[in-house]
């Protein structure tokens, strides 16, 4: 017990700091000052305005100056839409941002209706500080201590102190189900160990090992076993992902949360969505409009107004409750006949708390990509659910937490990582990675894995090649390429905003090194016109916005950029560039592309590294290249670390080090 109620004191104090950190950087900064960190878009346009499904407002707004600017403004996040026009009453609605392209944003409002006050201008976007997610994981924490007696506490004992027998071998896989031909040997260990779980079952998928696929393959052998299996993740890009890899197996998969962070990809999906398209839904449409309609005249303005006309609008906003009621009664009925049908449930961690779940129970809850998520954040859907499978793995990133307090405390340790060390002969580890050249997964294979993966054959040897016009092979590149700085003198730099809790690094001359670098590749691939796919990283924001500057000006690399993560082909470009995109290290996980740079940014006579001192930032970074790693830093400032001794080490053994004069003009 003593663990949640540190954990509840742990939450309480990222509460705060996340708040105290909003009203530093957003609430108490003027209005050109939060434009100028990125806080605001002010001023806009609205350029388009419409419904949504769930009878939401939507618009669509661009920035008319600042263009192309930085700014802190992401998909998911709360905002409040105002107008500066004085003459306005209420001038503000606060929503969802849908997506976020450059100067173009979509807002999904928290409103039926768009408002009149658009058309008088001087409209602006800020910031939300959203408390949601506090309350709701505090409400989990509070339930698990109050547990008693039921499958929760239960859960409380064997994630806190399991009993000796609770450690023993797992009883042996079942083998009821065939089970799918294309999963290997340990993702079949790992579904048959989710078939035959009494409790817990924790599967650990380090990068490119297909753990997704492991999980999607559980469900597909679950369905035909239980009603509905919930299905959870710490994103909506994550929970996105898990509803359209369910869908393409056939499977009824309902995906709930707020709309307007669902992804196009699956909006069909969607409670809302599956809502409108029912037979039924028409006929609570008309309900709903008749209810609409005698509150109309309900509120209509009468010259005269006597005890008649009162009595007949008291008439009529009864009718309008009656019909209310009645299209509520329509409604909760189809709701339940929707997910009562659903071989799956999808949503967030989070969005597991939402009420339409309340009155259901689950068998099974598997929580995917759990190495990212606040423990107290998977205490909400473990609530509703009589086992649990956590899939994730703890060498990658953890989850994002603000108070410096709350990490030394142990905030950052997730669920996961405790389970893996509680109860370790329920830990199933994926070993067979079908993503990275041999070499490029090595160094993180043995620095984290012990050496337990194995490459697959088809991506084992697999190199990047470039081809003539005939298809005769030009260049053969090295898988893992490190190019070292060290004595040119390229000194990072830092940039502090007006809060000083908000700084960031950049490395000029390493951006433009990387630059170089770059466009050498992209010349080796003119004669096929067959380029490869390249994603920039850097653990630095602000490196990546001075990478994205600094090629969106040169005439070649301009046209490949994508600032989305997307992976979509280039558009108006007269040649068939794949994308360049860029993002930092943690915004990139999950994603892989062809080539892969990564910038380092330090460099300092003081040998200070900062965020690279987290090494899973690294095996992320390191582990989404598929055939080609380049990795640009400073040995004399890295190479005192261990880890990066080690990395450099390697590199000079198994790739290509080079130094950066090889590349100075």
């Amino acid at each position: 017990m003593k663990h949640f109620e540190t954990l509840k004191s742990l939450l309480q104090q990222e509460k705060e700091e996340d708040l105290t950190q909003f009203i530093q950087l957003v609430q108490q900064r003027p209005l050109q000052e939060r434009v100028r960190e990125g806080y605001t878009w002010y001023p806009l346009k609205v350029i388009q305005a419409g419904f949504a499904l769930g009878e939401k407002a939507f618009i669509v707004v661009e920035r008319t100056t600042n263009l192309n600017q930085p700014h802190q403004l992401r998909s998911g996040m709360s905002v409040r839409f105002f107008s500066q026009a004085t003459h306005v009453n209420n001038p503000e609605k606060t929503g969802v941002i849908n997506f976020i392209e450059r100067n173009k944003m979509k807002i999904v409002l928290n409103s039926k209706e768009v408002p009149d006050w658009i058309e008088f201008g001087l409209l602006g976007v800020d910031m939300l500080f959203d408390d949601r997610t506090y309350r709701e994981m505090e409400q989990a924490l509070s339930k698990v201590i109050s547990a008693k007696g039921d499958r929760l506490s239960e859960f409380r004992r064997l994630l806190t102190e399991p009993k000796q027998e609770d450690q023993e071998t797992p009883p042996p896989p079942l083998n009821e189900n065939k089970l799918p031909t294309d999963l290997n040997t340990s993702q079949q260990t790992a579904v048959e160990a989710i078939l035959a779980n009494k409790d817990i079952v924790i599967i650990h998928g380090p990068p490119g090992t297909g753990k997704t696929t492991t999980v999607v393959a559980a469900v597909q052998q679950l369905a035909q076993r239980e009603n509905t299996i919930l299905v959870t993740a710490p994103s909506n890009t994550a929970a996105d992902l898990l509803t359209e890899r369910i869908a393409e197996k056939g499977l009824q998969v309902v995906r709930i949360g707020n709309i307007s962070r669902v992804d196009d990809a699956v909006i069909e999906h969607t409670l809302e969505a599956l809502l409108a398209n029912h037979p039924e839904s028409k006929n609570i449409r008309k309900v709903k409009l008749q209810a609409a309609e005698y509150r109309r005249q309900a509120q209509r303005f009468k010259r005269t107004f006597g005890s008649e006309e009162r009595r007949e609008r008291n008439q009529l906003k009864e009718q309008a409750k009656e019909l209310d009621a009645w299209a509520q009664t329509l409604e909760d009925r189809l709701v339940d006949e929707i997910l009562s049908g659903a071989n799956a449930i999808v949503c967030t961690l989070v969005g597991a708390a939402n009420p339409i779940l309340n009155r259901y129970k689950f068998r099974t809850c598997i929580i995917d990509e759990a190495a990212q998520a606040l423990e107290p954040a998977c205490w909400i859907p473990i609530a509703k659910c009589s086992r649990l499978v956590l899939a994730g793995d703890p060498f990658q990133l953890p989850p994002t937490v603000k108070s410096r307090d709350a990490a030394k405390g142990g905030f950052t340790q997730t669920l996961i990582e405790r389970a893996i060390t509680l109860l370790p002969t329920r830990v199933f580890l994926l070993q067979t990675q079908y993503r990275m050249n041999q070499a490029i997964m090595n160094f993180s294979n043995n620095w984290f894995y012990g050496g337990q993966l194995n490459a697959a054959k088809i991506v084992s040897e697999r190199r990047l090649l470039s081809l003539d016009e005939s298809g005769e092979t030009l260049t053969v590149f090295d898988p893992v390429v490190f190019v070292d700085t060290a004595g040119c003198g390229f000194e990072e730099k830092m940039i502090t905003t007006a809060n000083a809790r908000a700084q960031s690094r950049y490395n000029q001359e390493e951006a433009l090194l990387l630059r170089e670098h770059l466009l050498q590749l992209i010349a080796a691939f003119e004669h096929s016109g067959n380029y490869p796919d390249i994603g920039i990283l850097s653990p630095y924001r602000e490196q990546i916005n001075f990478l994205e500057e600094t090629l969106r000006n040169d005439p070649i690399l301009g046209e490949m950029m994508v600032r989305s993560t997307t992976n979509a082909q280039c558009q108006g470009s007269k040649k068939k560039y794949a994308p360049i995109t860029l993002n930092t290290i943690d915004g990139f996980q999950g994603q892989e592309r062809d080539v892969i740079y990564i910038s380092l940014v330090r460099s300092n006579t003081k040998n200070e590294i900062g965020f690279l001192s987290d090494y899973r930032r690294m095996n992320v970074a390191m582990t989404r290249a598929k055939k080609l790693l380049v990795m640009v830093g400073d040995s004399s400032t890295i190479g005192n670390n261990k880890f990066y001794q080690a990395l450099l080490e390697y590199c000079e053994k198994n790739g290509r080090y080079q130094t950066a004069w090889e590349y100075m003009r």
